[in-house]
């Protein structure tokens, strides 16, 4: 029997354990792979402590994980990808696994690795969805908050590819990186609109916030209209006037992972891997992101 990662109650990283499980069938539309590499993501981590509970309550026992890059093995009627295609997408039933179900599977392109396919998906997505929601289009100029993290990182390569003119804010140790992607790259903190608008005379058309650091009431006096702010990452959204985006099933995209995977196989697009490891280790994933000893994306490989 293939294995899996699992938890049977809400807790700390110690609750996830490697499970013999059934292999799991392909319904129709959906495609069997095997996983070669598997994402983690911070939602995973606040599922399994619980701290979603009262609006996304577990079924226990739990297989965690969406995102998943690996080979078909097995296609169910009308798939979309046949045995072999090296696919990628989000996992339906749990991807820490060594097979996963996938419903939306995406070709990988030869020159994009396991593990940056399957790190693109979440975060991929989320880039790609702040900005189509938000509308920015080329000649303007746009703010993207927390360009170090991941979705901020896609989000000013997307941008810039577009045309777009970004400033971003993020910590002293990604200034540099953002620079080179692009970007015009200040500081947060305290004092960040005056540093924006030093960086951007011409003014701020919109503004991505991907941090949730309390910056929406300056974003908004920085352009002028809350219609022209988005967050995916601050709750006090509608005390400002702010869309906050949490990507339900009526804000996905299918052209998003397409054109982000065409980016990355052209080498306009990166994604900084922080760290890898086995499948069984997912405890110490989980453990090493929660005390902020890796940065970048966290991947496993089953």
């Amino acid at each position: 029997m293939p294995n899996a990662i699992t938890y049977a109650s809400y807790g700390g990283p110690d609750v996830l354990t490697l499970t013999e499980v059934d292999t799991p069938e392909p319904g129709p539309g959906q495609v069997r792979i095997k996983v070669r590499a598997a994402s983690v993501n911070p939602l995973d981590l606040k599922l399994r402590s619980g701290l979603m509970a009262s609006v996304r309550p577990a079924q226990f026992p739990v297989r965690p994980g969406f995102d998943v890059a690996g080979v078909v093995d097995r296609a169910g009627e009308g798939a979309g990808a046949a045995v072999g295609d090296e696919i990628f997408g989000g996992a339906v039933g749990g991807g820490y696994a060594e097979y996963a179900l996938v419903d939306r599977p995406v070709p990988k392109p030869e020159q994009v690795s396991f593990e940056t396919a399957a790190a693109l998906v979440t975060v991929g997505e989320t880039a790609f969805r702040g900005l189509h929601l938000l509308g920015p289009v080329a000649g303007e100029t746009l703010l993207v908050h927390g360009g170090g993290g991941s979705v901020g990182t896609i989000a000013v390569q997307l941008a810039v590819a577009r045309g777009i003119t970004v400033v971003t804010t993020a910590g002293d140790d990604d200034l540099g990186r953002l620079t080179e992607l692009g970007a015009v790259a200040v500081r947060y903190g305290d004092g960040w609109a005056d540093r924006v608008r030093a960086a951007a005379p011409q003014g701020v058309d919109r503004v991505f916030d991907t941090s949730g650091a309390g910056v929406l009431a300056e974003s908004v006096a920085l352009t002028g209209d809350a219609a022209r702010v988005i967050t995916i990452a601050d709750t006090s959204a509608a005390e400002h006037g702010v869309r906050f985006t949490s990507g339900g099933p009526a804000e996905r995209f299918e052209q998003a992972l397409p054109e982000l995977s065409a980016l990355a196989a052209a080498g306009k697009l990166d994604l900084p891997i922080g760290a890898t490891y086995p499948l069984a280790e997912a405890a110490r994933a989980h453990a090493d992101i929660e005390s902020r000893r890796v940065r970048g994306k966290v991947v496993l490989l089953p």
